[in-house]
């Protein structure tokens, strides 16, 4: 039995005629840029994230590019990130005109340490852009602590975390809420996933959702009026309709995968040779995401390659080893714990249509290889 990395064709199965009938309602009104299907979506995902503005674009990587933008970031200006993530996180701090700089990771939850962030602020730092990553809340108490106390703003990197909680003072605070703003991907692996590319950005700063939405828009909020210049970063109507029609399967899928996980954490604790995921106890975590750290970890890719059972490495050379930011100076060896989950990160197939059948194929492919 092969096991794929995901299937959304699986997917599609489960909402066909929800989302067919949503896209053809888009078809029938031929209203395909900023049509009623994206005002409703940006409502929607607000309120899912407790804040009080969503404003659509074309990517996740705009939704954290038009924030790097709306800062007037100057050469010299620092954001302070993760190395261990994907390339947007970094690379649109560099587009904004800013300096990334990274700090390593904690080694449980592989999420940015907000204690190596605190010694890394300096005068020129602007903002601090965590990811909450594989689908987990970094430690947002302490790192709001840092920014406030040195007056930076916080741009949550949440593309794949959409729907994750975690308990502060004894409340659920949801990615989105806490950052001055947030980024979101609907790229179609994602969990809530659209038929093509797709972003969105929350905020409840009032102004800061003024300036994005004209930022979007060629920098101005009627037509043939340009405050600034802007960049054409719209949320397509269709792709807007499809989020609309799974959006209210998200939280039955989001503890499906959670289930899957319980799952193989439970199987893997015989197997000495891997780590399963650790999850912060503060945490709701959606796991989009299951990512083992792994002993052998590439001869283990080439044996489930072998058994026809999907995984992924993310990420096999973590940011500031790559060469187009070699110029920031950093060597083997700057940030020990983003190297070394590097080099023993894999992930599993973790999508919510998977069968208990598959979850057992995958299990005894990882035991195979080790035993």
């Amino acid at each position: 039995m092969n096991v794929p990395m995901l299937d959304l064709v699986a997917q599609y199965a489960t909402i066909k005629d929800d989302v067919l009938s949503g896209l053809m309602s888009v078809v029938e009104t031929q209203q395909f840029i900023m049509g009623p299907a994206v005002p409703r979506l940006e409502t929607e995902i607000a309120r899912l994230s407790h804040a009080k503005h969503g404003i659509g674009c074309a990517s996740g990587t705009d939704a954290l590019l038009l924030p790097l933008n709306a800062l007037n970031l100057k050469p010299g200006d620092e954001v302070i990130t993760t190395p261990f993530t994907f390339f947007a996180t970094a690379g649109t701090i560099h587009n904004a005109g800013g300096t990334p700089v990274f700090v390593d990771i904690q080694p449980d939850t592989f999420n940015i340490d907000p204690a190596a962030v605190k010694r890394a602020v300096t005068s020129r730092t602007r903002a601090i852009m965590p990811v909450h990553l594989y689908g987990q809340m970094a430690d947002m108490l302490e790192l709001m602590a840092i920014a406030q106390s040195r007056g930076v703003k916080i741009i949550e990197d949440a593309a794949q975390a959409i729907g994750a909680r975690r308990k502060i003072d004894g409340e659920w605070r949801v990615a989105g809420e806490l950052g001055w703003v947030t980024g979101y991907s609907f790229f179609p692996s994602k969990n809530l996933g659209a038929w093509g590319d797709g972003g969105m950005m929350v905020t409840s700063d009032d102004a800061a959702a003024d300036r994005l939405k004209k930022l979007r828009l060629h920098g101005g909020a009627k037509q043939y009026h340009h405050d600034e210049v802007g960049t054409n970063s719209r949320l397509d109507t269709l792709q807007a309709a499809v989020l609309l029609a799974k959006l209210p399967h998200l939280a039955q899928w989001s503890a499906k995968r959670r289930e899957h996980a319980a799952y193989y954490t439970k199987a893997f604790g015989e197997v000495p040779q891997v780590t399963a995921p650790v999850v912060d106890p503060a945490n709701e975590h959606i796991f989009h995401q299951y990512t083992l750290r792994a002993e052998r970890r590439d001869q283990l890719q080439e044996h489930l390659k072998k058994e026809g059972v999907g995984h992924a490495v993310y990420y096999p050379i973590p940011l500031h080893r790559q060469p187009c930011f070699a110029h920031l100076g950093y060597t083997d060896g700057s940030l020990p714990q983003a190297e070394r989950a590097a080099r023993e990160a894999i992930s599993l197939p973790i999508y919510p249509e998977l069968t208990r059948a598959q979850l057992d194929r995958v299990i005894d492919a990882v035991r195979g290889f080790y035993r």
